[in-house]
């Protein structure tokens, strides 16, 4: 064993990328086994990897986690990415749910009815603009420092950094208004484990294409 997490999933965004997000912005190096068929995914059914026989899957530390918020959190202990104490922690936490909400919504564009997909993108790009990047965009006028929590990188600014990069695969212009942000999103992409992150070749994954839904259905059904 190398040491480096092992991330186990199909290769494709979905409930791994925010950890390949995570560990990068930490700078720690990782290995994928990629499921491409459901044999693989029965595999680590049958041997018992898999708690609640669903991925993600981490090997960390002589774990294998599961359930992606425990993934996060734990990574985002050991890299201390959580806050100096609790109050920190449950900001943390609050401005990091708030935004796996609109990256869900975004997400699942792609698997809407075809004649639902325009409506679904819609109205997921108005709560961008009107719920989400306002809020973002006052803490940082309200904090007063480059990172949301504290004065140094946290998963919300991890998360956050994220989040904005696949609103703009729908909508590029989507921080014109929010100049604070525009900002946070200059700055966050050039820190050296991001930059490195965000470079073609790494394991950032581009987003889901219509034509890759039915190999995921077939591993995953």
């Amino acid at each position: 064993m190398s040491g480096k997490p092992v991330l186990h999933y199909a290769n494709t965004r979905g409930r791994m990328e925010s950890v390949r997000w995570l560990l990068a912005a930490a700078g720690v190096e990782f290995e994928e086994k990629f499921l491409e068929k459901k044999e693989d995914l029965q595999k680590l059914k049958s041997d018992g990897s898999l708690l609640f026989q669903q991925v993600p899957m981490v090997e960390i530390d002589g774990m294998k986690m599961v359930q992606t918020r425990a993934i996060l959190n734990y990574i985002a202990g050991k890299y201390n990415l959580y806050g100096k104490d609790l109050k920190e922690r449950a900001l943390i936490d609050m401005y990091v749910e708030g935004l796996a909400d609109l990256y869900e919504l975004i997400m699942m564009n792609v698997v809407q009815p075809a004649d639902k997909k325009e409506e679904h993108l819609a109205n997921a790009l108005d709560k961008a603009a009107n719920r989400y990047f306002p809020v973002f965009e006052k803490v940082l006028k309200d904090h007063g420092h480059d990172f949301l929590v504290g004065n140094k990188l946290s998963r919300a600014d991890v998360h956050l950094l994220e989040t904005i990069l696949v609103v703009e695969e729908f909508k590029p212009d989507a921080l014109a208004k929010f100049p604070l942000l525009q900002s946070f999103k200059a700055r966050m992409s050039n820190m050296p484990n991001i930059k490195k992150f965000l470079q073609p070749g790494s394991p950032k994954k581009p987003p889901l294409q219509e034509k890759e839904i039915p190999n995921l259905l077939a591993i995953f059904s």
